[in-house]
């Protein structure tokens, strides 16, 4: 029997002269196929430890950036803070400016009132000693 007679029986021959019953050309193909997915897979694999590194690195920016975020809201808060304050302050001077100027003119008054007192009291003592 020869090989073509084989053939049609379903058993082939090998490179190596075994018996075989899946066709050298589809078995070599197969193998091929079997190379060429270990290859897909093992660049999936590498694929995904990229993503995997690559969804770190993005959840790591994303923990830093609502850390500065709050920061920045912390912040804001606290110069909203100082505003008021300031505001608060700037009133508070304000009114104590206001009560200086009013004890101010009230002393002014006073003074002037005592000044007019003490003139009238000179005039009196003048006029008494010339009387006398």
């Amino acid at each position: 029997m020869n090989a073509e007679t084989f053939g049609k029986n379903g058993l082939y021959f090998d490179e190596l002269n075994k018996i075989r019953i899946l066709d050298p050309a589809v078995a070599q193909e197969t193998n091929e196929l079997k190379e060429e997915c270990k290859e897909f897979v093992d660049k999936i694999a590498e694929f995904q430890k990229i993503v995997d590194g690559f969804i770190q690195i993005v959840d790591n920016l994303e923990k830093e950036v609502e850390k500065a975020k709050v920061k920045a809201l912390g912040s804001r808060n606290q110069l909203k803070s100082v505003t008021k304050q300031r505001e608060s302050q700037q009133q508070q001077l304000q009114v104590l400016i206001l009560e200086k100027k009013i004890q101010l003119e009230r002393l002014r008054i006073q003074y002037e009132s005592l000044k007019k007192e003490e003139a009238d009291q000179n005039e009196l003592i003048e006029q008494f000693l010339l009387q006398n």
